[in-house]
């Protein structure tokens, strides 16, 4: 064995926790190196010694792991993946807070938090409080908690039925048969996720830098590019400059945004790795269909709304301005839908060209709603609501034709039996966690109206709803500190989602 093949098996065999420090650590150079070159120097300081700080702890660390015969428990992983989003914004604070001596800690904490889960949300409404490198920082830690979503869709939550998986049916990755189980073995969970990272990560990074070279062509400062390529592609909503609607991309930039933002629509548009029964590609799959038909119908609806309005107070002359409105609608649909949360610069004429104001509870449906299963969007996820959908389709039909037997059809085949009950059950969880949320915020001094937009932003991980959901911007800073503890969890629950912490909490599980 070369010697590049023992420390690739070593470091295989290492904790997936571990590992994913490691890499956190490794990861600060990036900023490190920006700041050097901008001439921040106290901020390449903080990121370089930190990261260095990381690398030795990570190796020692290692070596004292080394030779110990690996647990591959069933819910290891996914008690790595919820350590990662609880503790790994310890790590990327640290070098923020050094950066930023006037903030708190736990503002720095609920900032990496708020990245992570691709969340976006922020403390710091002015842009001008943070220094370009903490905005470069803020979206790369966005941009790799989208990428750890998508390896651990298929890697951690598809084996284990979870984060959507649990409502589909047959050969999803990682899913064993189990009628099967005497005469193959389950994959190793690390050589699982070895074998994602080896397939998504380069289509991550691909996909990045070509969405960044698009929205340079269209005049974008490199910084702000690469940065909204970083979120686009995590659906995390940071931005160093406020949103897109302060850039200089217009239409033909929010076009190419919104044309990457089909990719958390279905994992179908990247992969064909979650395909069951279905083989129609990627028109015939349920998500899809349903994502396009809401990004389409709402806008039509809203656009109609505002005709009506602007029709009663004669403003039906300025077609280039409804033109204007209707995209800014589709635009901003696509972006809360995806659990983005960018705002079109001209979603203020969709607001405003009839005289007639939208309200932010579209926003936060929108957002509930979320996108595609094994995608880095957040939500309910766009699989549960057909599953749903297409089982009250099946109940209003037996109403008519009692003792009518119901074909699935190619796309309803993706699903099992019990699909929708599955459905039922995780819509009523994440009810619950929606209300119980909202209650602390209250017991916390936030008013109802608030704690209801921060609820929802939270647990469909969509930070930008605090800025446009209600009726005045939510300054997360002047929150009290049970309320931003409060969100933090709320973040990760929202991330990980309901049925995930119930099964870290299950001791049957832990003991398979």
């Amino acid at each position: 064995m070369s010697r590049q093949s023992f420390i690739r098996a070593t470091t295989l065999q290492l904790p997936l926790f571990l590992q994913l420090f490691g890499l956190a650590s490794v990861s600060m150079i990036v900023p490190a190196v920006y700041s050097l070159v901008v001439r921040d120097l106290e901020a390449s300081r903080a990121f370089f010694y930190t990261g260095l700080l990381g690398v030795i702890a990570f190796t020692m660390i290692a070596i004292a792991h080394a030779g110990r015969t690996p647990r591959h428990g069933a819910l290891g992983p996914l008690m790595s993946l919820f350590a990662a989003f609880v503790f790994l914004p310890i790590l990327f604070a640290i070098p923020f807070v050094e950066a930023l001596p006037t903030t708190l800690f736990l503002h720095a904490y609920f900032e990496m938090v708020s990245a992570i889960t691709t969340t976006g949300a922020t403390m710091f409404r002015d842009p001008d409080r943070l220094t370009d490198t903490l905005h470069l920082w803020r979206a790369q830690v966005g941009w790799m908690g989208g990428l750890l979503m998508w390896v651990a869709a298929s890697a951690i939550l598809a084996p284990l039925h979870l984060g959507g998986f649990e409502v589909t049916s047959q050969a999803e990755p990682g899913r064993r048969d189990q009628t099967d189980s005497n005469r193959m073995a389950p994959m190793n969970p690390r050589h699982r996720l070895a074998r994602s990272v080896q397939a998504l990560a380069p289509i991550y990074v691909a996909l990045t830098l070509v969405l960044w070279l698009l929205l340079l062509a269209n005049g974008e400062r490199p910084l702000v590019a690469l940065c909204h390529a970083m979120s686009v592609l995590a659906t995390s909503g940071i931005s160093p400059i406020g949103g897109v609607q302060t850039s200089d991309v217009g239409v033909a930039g929010e076009a190419v945004m919104l044309l990457f933002m089909l990719f958390a629509l279905s994992r179908l548009t990247f992969s064909k790795d979650t395909v069951t029964a279905t083989q129609g590609g990627l028109m015939t799959d349920p998500e899809f269909r349903i994502g396009l038909f809401i990004v389409i119908g709402v806008p039509l609806v809203l656009f109609g709304r505002h005709f009506l309005g602007a029709y009663d107070v004669e403003s039906m002359d300025n077609l280039g301005q409804a033109a204007y409105a209707f995209w800014g609608a589709v635009f901003t649909v696509m972006s809360f839908l995806t659990t983005t949360g960018f705002v079109s610069e001209h979603w203020s004429e969709a607001q405003s060209w009839s005289g007639l104001a939208t309200p932010g509870l579209i926003l936060m449906g929108l957002a509930l709603i979320g996108g595609g299963v094994a995608t880095t969007a957040g939500g309910v996820k766009l699989l549960r609501v057909f599953a749903l959908y297409q089982n009250g389709s099946r109940e209003m039909e037996r109403l008519v034709h009692p003792s009518s037997v119901s074909g699935a059809g190619a796309s309803g085949r993706r699903l099992q039996s019990n699909g929708a009950f599955i459905a039922w059950i995780f819509f009523m969880l994440f009810a619950i966690s929606l209300a119980a949320i909202t209650l602390l915020l209250t017991l916390a001094g936030t008013d109802f109206e608030q704690a209801l937009v921060l609820s929802v932003s939270s647990l469909a991980t969509t930070g930008p709803l605090t800025e446009y959901a209600a009726d005045a911007p939510i300054k997360l800073i002047e929150l009290s500190l049970t309320a931003k503890a409060v969100l933090c969890g709320a973040m990760v629950l929202g991330r990980l989602e309901t049925l995930a912490i119930i099964a870290l909490l299950t001791p049957d599980l832990w003991r398979a």
